[in-house]
Order: C-alpha cells, then sequence, then structure tokens
C-alpha cells in the first residue's frame, strides 16, 4: 500500500512500506535522532527493552499489516525515508478505533511532513481501511506535534494521566481524536490542499 499527496508547492509526500532496500537510510536516521527522538518514544516498563535487527523489524511490521493489527508507512519525500507515520493498536469489532504515532528526522522538521502525513494516514484509516475513529496521544511538552494535532482540527480530549510509558516513566499524554463522521465526506489532505501557501507548517 502506498499513499500519495500532492502540496500547494508541488511537492509529493509519499507513505509506504519499509524497504528492503532502505536499510542504509534507516540505520543512519535511527542513530544521527536517537538523542532528538529519546524524550518522545515509547519503553518497556519492565526487563529489557529487545534489540531488533532491521530484518525483524521490517518482518514485524509487515506481519502487523497483513494482521489488521497496524498500517505501518515510512514517510517518503521524495528524496528516500525521513520518517515514520504508523497506525497501531488497531482494534475491530464493535470500536473500530486505532491510534496513530509518528517521528521525523530532526532536519526534516518545518516542512509540513509531519501534518501533511497525518492527514494522509487519517484520511485512509477512516475512508478506505473501514475504522471509526483514530486517535492521537501527545505528551504536553511535545509542543511541535500538538501544533500538527491542532493544525488538523482533531479534537481534544484532554489529559490522560500516565498513559504511556515514555524515557523511564508514566507520563501523562494529551488525546486528539477524530471519526469517519466528523469526516462527513470530507478529507484532511483536502482541506490542507485548499490552505493558503503561506499557512504556518511543521
Amino acid at each position: 500500500m502506498r499513499l500519495q499527496a500532492r502540496r500547494p508547492d508541488g511537492s509529493v509526500v509519499t507513505l509506504r512500506p519499509l524497504a528492503r532496500g532502505d536499510r542504509g537510510r534507516w540505520q543512519e536516521l535511527r542513530a544521527r535522532n536517537r538523542e532528538w527522538l529519546q524524550p518522545w518514544e515509547a519503553t518497556i516498563p519492565y526487563g529489557v527493552e529487545p534489540r531488533l535487527t532491521f530484518g525483524q523489524l521490517r518482518r514485524g511490521l509487515d506481519r502487523s499489516a497483513r494482521e489488521g493489527r497496524a498500517l505501518p508507512f515510512v514517510i517518503d519525500d521524495g528524496t528516500g525515508v525521513v520518517g515514520q507515520m504508523h497506525l497501531f493498536d488497531v482494534v475491530w469489532g464493535p470500536r473500530c478505533t486505532g491510534t496513530a504515532g509518528y517521528w521525523l528526522d530532526r532536519e526534516a522538521v518545518g516542512r509540513g511532513l509531519a501534518t501533511w502525513s497525518l492527514a494522509m494516514l487519517i484520511d485512509h484509516a477512516l475512508t478506505d481501511y473501514g475504522l471509526h475513529r483514530v486517535e492521537v496521544n501527545i505528551r504536553p511538552e511535545n509542543t511541535d506535534s500538538l501544533a500538527v494535532a491542532r493544525r488538523l482540527g482533531l479534537r481534544d480530549e484532554g489529559e490522560r494521566v500516565g498513559l504511556v510509558h515514555v524515557a523511564g516513566d508514566w507520563r501523562d499524554h494529551r488525546s486528539f481524536a477524530v471519526t469517519a463522521d466528523e469526516l462527513a465526506g470530507g478529507t484532511l489532505v483536502g482541506a490542507l490542499s485548499r490552505r493558503s501557501p503561506d499557512h504556518p507548517r511543521s
């Protein structure tokens, strides 16, 4: 599955699966951004977190997609991978919901890639994939990610105490959500495309 959107400036953002050929770029990105990402990434509250090889990671993501448990994508700005955008904790049955998570290369921040990629993921999840609701949980200190959620007009559902274990402790998160009913036949990508070129981006 590949999702693409052409932005008003002509640039194309692509969400696609992690591929074998991404190994070098992926490993370089993760190593270079380790300190930048460490305050925001989930950790295991017990024992030692397993260190997966690139192959194990890729196969695990592909398996979760086949089993309907996740929608894992990398963000490609045309030069290669610059981050990750995925839907995880997908629950079907009477809930039909999932949670979005993402990260960007520090050097790619400020170009609107997170905003457009999250809009693409949510549109796909709620219109094509068959989910009813998508939520995004963000640490209150992460002002860049809070701005992304608010720029897309996601409903602010308030703060949830000790929601996720991050950087060695249980952290509070602010929850944002959107349902298929709220899109009302429109798309978040369409709304972004109609905005003026000088609209703030991140």
